[in-house]
């Protein structure tokens, strides 16, 4: 059973574990806050009068010893009958506001930092993603858009894929290679029901990225394909923009990166499964299933828990690690 713990933030906590129901938990890799929403029962029989809630208190909440999501509530709805509908976000809902940043030489770790020490949020383990970012400029952008584009150079940099969330109140940046579980979903475990596709929509054959050289005053383009996959689906043209002060080592690191990357099918799952809480977005997990020949990791792009009563599902969007990030860009 989930313990659900409202805090009203005056010295007041509330458990209102066995008062709620409907309860959906849902986390996202990329670019959003996870969500907590629950029906409240109001007006119960051993209710204390001075029970209270309202925006911005804080939810607790835990299950099995583990620690699930701390976040605050931002939406209450309620009507004349007894249930009442709570949204709780967690920190990363204060990065979905327009902000500017305009700076040289910095890590994406240290763009997470400004913000972070910006809004007052509290930081937890902060990986240093290493990799220096030439410039940044960005003015009237969504906040989490400026960290998630830092994020998506250092892949492209690198090769390294680093995820952004929020570990029960603090913001924490993990490299994605630690976030691996020990659960196989499959054949005789766990799984209920499954959808797949299989795709080339985000996948290229070739790639150039162009830097403008203003010393020669023309642009450079540097190229890399692959004839094998063009004979087998035809051209795939990626062509992206990199910072002009991105030296030839650089730009070609990157142009492997994407190569490798985005040369190649892509598969994703929609998985339907018995719960386990540990799953939540960013981490990865094992597919078996024989009939589908696959036995490989999977990334968990999505996930959603639901809770009804004893009862405990989940629902995950799923892609293969080989194919990277199926959204990265790389402008300027």
């Amino acid at each position: 059973m989930l313990e659900i713990i409202m805090d009203n933030r005056d010295g007041q906590l509330w458990d209102i574990s066995g008062i709620v129901t409907d309860v959906t938990y849902k986390t996202s890799r990329k670019g959003s806050a996870s969500v907590f929403e629950f029906t409240l029962i109001r007006g119960g029989l051993y209710e204390a009068n001075e029970f209270k809630y309202n925006v911005g208190d804080v939810i607790r909440v835990r299950k099995d010893g583990l620690n699930v999501f701390l976040g605050y509530i931002f939406t209450i709805n309620s009507g004349r009958d007894e249930d009442v509908k709570i949204t709780a976000y967690d920190q990363l809902r204060y990065l979905m506001v327009n902000d500017y940043l305009i700076k040289t030489n910095l890590t994406a770790t240290e763009v997470v930092k400004h913000f972070a020490d910006k809004y007052q949020l509290k930081t937890g383990e902060l990986t240093d993603t290493e990799f220096i970012i030439p410039a940044i400029s960005e003015d009237g952008v969504k906040t989490m858009d400026i960290i998630c584009k830092a994020l998506d150079k250092t892949l492209i940099g690198t090769g390294k894929q680093y995820l952004l969330l929020d570990n029960f109140g603090e913001l924490a940046i993990q490299n994605m290679e630690d976030r691996a579980l020990d659960l196989s979903l499959g054949d005789g475990s766990l799984m209920v029901d499954y959808k797949q596709k299989v795709s080339i929509e985000d996948s290229y054959n070739m790639v150039v990225l162009s830097r403008e050289n203003k010393k020669i005053g023309k642009r450079e383009l540097f190229i890399e394909k692959d004839s094998v996959n063009i004979a087998k689906w035809g051209l795939l043209m990626l062509f992206q923009s990199v910072d002009e002060k991105m030296g030839d080592d650089q730009v070609s690191q990157s142009l492997a990166n994407l190569m490798n990357l985005k040369n190649r099918v892509g598969r994703s799952f929609q998985v339907d499964a018995i719960g386990d809480i540990r799953v939540r977005a960013g981490c990865y997990l094992s597919i078996n299933m024989e009939e589908e020949g696959i036995n490989q990791r999977f990334m968990v792009n999505e996930c959603t828990h639901k809770f009804d009563g004893n009862d405990h599902t989940m629902s995950l969007d799923l892609f293969d690690l080989r194919t990277g990030d199926p959204k990265v860009v790389i402008q300027k």
